[in-house]
């Protein structure tokens, strides 16, 4: 069909225009801060920045499964008033051993046991050894425990990236048990490394009877104060997932940095139990196995809120109160790679880039305008057009453009050229056949949109699965290919038939020049 209705005309102008107007702010500054001003972002080797690659520690996570396990085998033995000797764990298993019982005694502290409530099903096992009632962890279980920690890890950072104000970080699973995170524009992460590498993990906990000395139960802990040791007991009265708010203020008394808190329902009422039952009795802070202060209970605190003080500036207190806003990482993460690109090094990247899709875009236009006369012409045209909307569909997704997405528009306008190439020889071959102008034209076109169609197809269905499945620039590339499928379809099956069809009318040739 070689007519278009002026309201068609229309609609092809009007989302060429739209396409030009989304472009714009990505060359303009915004003249208010009210407008939606939506740019293309910059990813990592373009705008130069940091890139960390974090691993969670495995044998920590296991290590505080076991401890916990343990705090609720003494629960479940304390509730049903049976008694046991002692407490032990390695890497994989705790066990526990009790005074001479008969078979029966025994048979209910296995049934006890295995009624503890497990994370995941098969969690652990329990079995009698050698007079010891033992709970195993098991592998499977745990390699899903620690899947679901690296999901719950990736959460977190991004919320403690967001509230530093880094602008469209890449943060993304990588294997079992790693983290990719990239940060462009931060050139120096050692601020972010810190937050990152913070378990923030924070408990309250009673210090042993003798605070010098670790008995049974208790554990000697590095004190942030004295920079000493205290003993603190292992089990945790109070845990820093009940807190719901937490904020750095000055105060009052010393006119230094503090960070108070606040607990939700469940946390206060543990913290008023075993601050009303323990007055005078000192009660540490611990975070990440570091005692921050440890006051003395003078009176019940029923309020549900606190105030950490321990020499805070007013940097670290932000910190802090940033991390136990985010929450506590499941284990710890260690930083295993870093690379640091400078802002000289991504512009060099654009240059390159820049240069590399004006020359490629240069040759394309010298090309079609040698070999096809004015059809290349309006070829051309369309391929602008093509650049045009590819940038406006990015710019309103604020989608991150990297180095392998530049190599994707290239590659997108050339797949528009080859579209462009069958229609103009579809239309010469019917020139050759005898045909006249009009029907050469409308053959051309009809012949050659199946085609056309069905190659784009298979190439977006390919690059689909490729962003489903792959990562990091990879997706990049893809997304910048599917979309510019997208829009290849339109200039070169629309766009292009649009400015034969006004050529045509206006000029009605006896021959065309192909």
């Amino acid at each position: 069909m070689m007519y278009y209705s002026r309201l068609r005309l229309l609609g092809v102008a009007g989302i060429c225009l739209i396409g030009v107007l989304l472009c714009l702010p990505n060359f303009l500054n915004a003249p208010s801060s009210s407008l939606p001003w939506r740019q293309v972002h910059l990813g990592l080797d373009l705008r130069g920045g940091s890139y960390l690659l974090l691993q969670l520690d495995i044998q920590s996570l296991e290590h505080d499964r076991l401890q916990s396990l343990q705090d609720q085998a003494r629960q479940a033995l304390l509730d049903k008033s049976l008694g046991y000797r002692d407490f032990q764990h390695d890497d994989k298993s705790a066990s526990l051993s009790f005074a001479a019982r008969s078979d029966a005694e025994l048979a209910s502290d296995l049934e006890a046991m295995k009624a503890l409530p497990a994370a995941v099903p098969g969690e652990f096992t329990v079995a009698q050894k050698d007079g010891r009632i033992v709970l195993a962890l098991q592998h499977d279980a745990m390699l899903a425990r620690a899947r679901e920690a690296v999901a719950q890890s990736i959460e977190i950072v991004r919320r403690r990236i967001d509230a530093t104000g880094a602008i469209d970080p890449s943060i993304a699973r990588e294997g079992d048990d790693r983290i990719v995170v990239e940060l462009p524009g931060v050139s120096d992460p050692e601020r972010i490394k810190t937050l990152l590498g913070t378990t923030a993990k924070l408990t309250f906990r009673l210090l042993a009877a003798n605070p010098n000395e670790a008995g049974p139960g208790a554990t000697m802990l590095d004190d942030e104060e004295t920079h000493g040791k205290l003993a603190v007991q292992d089990h945790v009265d109070v845990d820093g997932t009940a807190l719901t708010n937490a904020g750095a203020v000055i105060d009052e008394q010393t006119g230094g940095w503090a960070v108070t808190f606040k607990l939700n329902s469940a946390g206060a009422q543990s913290f008023a139990n075993v601050t009303r039952t323990n007055v005078g009795k000192r009660f540490a802070i611990v975070l990440d196995n570091k005692v921050i202060e440890a006051p003395n209970i003078i009176s019940p605190i029923t309020a549900g809120s606190g105030q950490i003080t321990g020499g805070f500036d007013a940097r670290s207190a932000s910190d802090l109160a940033l991390l136990l806003r985010a929450g506590a990482l499941p284990a710890p993460l260690s930083v295993i790679e870093q690379r640091t690109i400078g802002p000289s090094l991504g512009a060099a990247s654009i240059h390159a880039g820049v240069i590399s899709l004006g020359v490629g875009f240069l040759l394309v236009v010298v090309f079609m305008v040698l070999f096809y006369g004015r059809f290349g012409l309006y070829a051309d045209v369309a391929l602008f057009a093509n650049l045009i909307l590819m940038l406006a569909i990015l710019s309103l997704f604020q989608a991150t453009l990297t180095l392998p997405g530049m190599a994707g528009m290239l590659l997108t306008l050339g797949m528009a050229v080859d579209a462009n190439i069958l229609i103009n020889e579809r239309i010469r071959e019917e020139v050759k056949r005898g045909r006249a102008p009009l029907q050469a034209l409308q053959a051309g076109f009809e012949r050659a949109t199946s085609t056309i169609i069905d190659s784009n197809a298979t190439a977006f269905l390919a690059h689909v699965m490729l962003f489903v499945f792959g990562t990091g620039p990879v997706r990049n590339f893809a997304l910048t290919i599917t979309i510019g499928i997208i829009t290849t379809l339109f200039t070169t099956l629309v766009l292009s038939r649009v400015l034969v069809v006004r050529w045509y009318a206006l000029a009605r040739p006896k021959e065309l020049p192909v």
